[in-house]
């Protein structure tokens, strides 16, 4: 009997942990700041402010990627580019080990980088992704650029013929129609692009069969496309802003507008940094930024902008600040037939 009560007790002593346990995750998510989210052209939500990890790498990488996902962010971009893929899982596996956080609750965004765009490569590529994400499925594959370039290795991912970059005429529509098959294989719920121009994803919409759900390109407040932006919108095409504090390595100089008057009288009026007002901007005029972030308090700093608005005369003195200054140029394919950008 005494047994029996003994059981008795720790079954429930047992019970009341997790009880409680449970509870307390509960009552933390409802805490957290989490992002809204936006309807894709398919069905799927994805939060619209999302972590950029380019040139994060060992364990810088795996404490922002931690540090973001306790404090309430639920969409983090990598790339096969940035190597860092195998540690955003490692991060992934041990939060849902430790049951702050299901799978089903993060936006996963990976992108097939162009070494690989032979469609015979294309499921390789994704296979090798998932294995080192340790996921089942990826949230949104984006075709990191239009343009190909020659597969010598896994490792090698720029490989050059003296000073000249080694690339392919692949067709990025056949690239695309590979990508398509994941879909259907349930390997990727969502397909995008990354740095298309307007003309490129014109012709790829008209020759897909998925039809592209995202567009990632270089997009802060010295560079709206305003022209690229206004066909996706007309395509329900969603426009993820990269780079969107014009700022993609810190030791790169602040962009002008954090010094702008303006810009500084409304950081004053709001209570918040021109970093958070540049964020709130690009959400305002309808894209998903996804700041790159190492410190926590910078990761924290970019989520907290979802407590204001700016209004459209703020807007229309935000946008003075474009000039068409474009950071990322990849000027090593500028002569490839289909370069993005103007040479």
């Amino acid at each position: 009997m005494v047994f029996y009560r003994r059981q008795f007790a720790a079954t429930f002593f047992f019970s009341t942990a997790i009880f409680f346990w449970n509870f307390f995750i509960f009552i933390l998510k409802i805490k957290m700041k989490l992002a809204p989210t936006v309807k894709l052209n398919n069905g799927y939500e994805m939060p619209i402010l999302g972590l950029g990890t380019y040139e994060l790498k060992k364990a810088r990488c795996e404490n922002a990627v931690r540090y973001a996902l306790e404090s309430g962010y639920r969409h983090i971009d990598t790339a096969y580019l940035y190597r860092n893929e195998g540690l955003i899982g490692k991060v992934l596996r041990g939060l849902i080990s430790e049951r702050k956080i299901k799978r089903s609750e993060v936006f996963l965004v990976t992108k097939l980088w162009d070494i690989y765009h032979e469609p015979e490569r294309v499921r390789y590529a994704c296979d090798l992704q998932l294995k080192l994400l340790g996921v089942d499925y990826i949230d949104l594959y984006l075709m990191h650029s239009p343009v190909g370039v020659k597969y010598v290795s896994d490792d090698d991912l720029m490989p050059h013929d003296g000073d000249k970059l080694c690339t392919n005429a692949v067709d990025f529509v056949d690239t695309y129609k590979s990508m398509e098959q994941l879909v259907d294989l349930g390997l990727v719920r969502s397909l995008g692009v990354s740095n298309f121009n307007t003309l490129q994803l014109e012709r790829l919409w008209q020759n897909s069969r998925v039809k592209p759900a995202a567009l990632q390109i270089e997009c802060h407040p010295e560079l709206i496309q305003t022209p690229l932006m206004e066909f996706c919108k007309t395509r329900d095409i969603a426009v993820i802003a990269y780079s969107p504090l014009g700022r993609p390595k810190s030791c790169r100089a602040l962009p002008s507008f954090y010094a702008d008057a303006e810009v500084l009288a409304l950081a004053r009026k709001y209570g918040k940094t021109p970093a958070q007002l540049a964020l709130r901007y690009l959400l305002d005029i309808g894209t998903i930024p996804i700041p790159k972030a190492a410190q926590e308090f910078h990761i924290s700093e970019n989520l907290d902008i979802f407590d204001f608005c700016l209004t459209p005369l703020e807007l229309q003195q935000l946008g003075k600040l474009n000039r068409g200054l474009r950071i990322w140029k990849f000027s090593k394919a500028k002569d490839h037939q289909h370069y993005p950008y103007e040479a």
